[in-house]
């Protein structure tokens, strides 16, 4: 059975699993350099500066709708503590002023400067470029065939980032952050979003998703440390239009192909079959 983008071996394989209140073991520190962890962890987690509300999992979307409508910015649900924690990891990865060493290098950049950074893109034809350039993957998946059993519907996978991806429990509290974007597209650049192994940097998750938005309708509702849930209002019209949508997406987030939907055919069908997009990152 094909279901929620042929998600289920993906979500499993996505992350190991996590506790709801993310623990730190800083047992095999001396005192010395557990008091200077310490410190360095308050500093980062105080380095994100967006206000955060905090709601039980199981109205996080409801909730993402509330927030949305108040016409505050974007919201985006990142998830549990541990997520927290590994959202605001990868704002400071690059901040002296947190890491306390003394770089060479400019700092992290500013939401403007990524957001004119991804203005210079095109996408896909520029991110092939980049992948390129990288290294990138052997991007060989078969086309396959076109599947004849599908069980997917407009809510699967869904609000993936608020759940226990091993156990599929709906976590007991998701904080959701509130980023002064006028654009869903646009909170990739405000959390510095990307730019390790096979994840692009976030000028390049800027311009797909704002492509994908003129042409679907997609929305980031949420993203945690290596995931992305995505809603569209459009599902492709056709199977040719679905295989272009997928072939993309697998340059774009190979995992979506090589640890979930198999082949092209798979993801292409489920695209036409659910408002849910589902990305993760190895």
């Amino acid at each position: 059975m094909i279901g929620g983008l042929t998600l289920s071996g993906l979500l499993g394989a996505a992350r190991s699993a996590e506790s709801e209140q993310a623990t730190r073991d800083l047992s095999h520190l001396r005192p010395d350099q557990r008091t200077a962890d310490e410190a360095m962890h308050k500093r980062m987690m105080a380095a994100l500066p967006y206000e955060r509300v905090t709601v039980p999992g199981k109205d996080a979307l409801a909730a993402w709708e509330r927030l949305r409508a108040s016409e505050r910015g974007w919201p985006v649900v990142i998830g549990g503590d541990a997520d927290l924690e590994r959202i605001a990891d990868q704002f400071t990865i690059d901040d002296p002023a947190v890491s306390g060493v003394p770089s060479n290098r400019a700092g992290p950049r500013s939401p403007a400067q990524i957001i004119a950074a991804a203005d210079a893109l095109r996408f896909p034809a520029d991110f092939r470029t980049w992948s390129a350039a990288n290294g990138g993957e052997d991007l060989r998946a078969p086309i396959g065939q076109w599947p004849t059993d599908i069980d997917a519907g407009p809510e699967a996978p869904g609000l993936a980032v608020a759940e226990d991806i091993t156990s599929g429990k709906v976590l007991d509290r998701v904080h959701i952050v509130m980023l002064p974007a006028r654009h869903g597209w646009e909170a990739p650049a405000y959390l510095r979003w990307g730019n390790w192994n096979a994840c692009p940097p976030s000028e390049y998750h800027v311009a797909a998703l704002r492509d994908w938005n003129r042409r679907y309708g997609a929305e980031l509702i949420g993203i945690n440390g290596d995931t992305m849930n995505i809603r569209v209002r459009t599902r492709p019209q056709d199977r040719a239009d679905a295989l272009r949508l997928a072939r993309e997406m697998y340059e774009y987030c190979p995992d979506a192909v090589e640890q979930g939907a198999e082949t092209l055919s798979n993801l292409a069908a489920g695209l036409m079959t659910t408002d849910w997009w589902f990305l993760w990152w190895d």
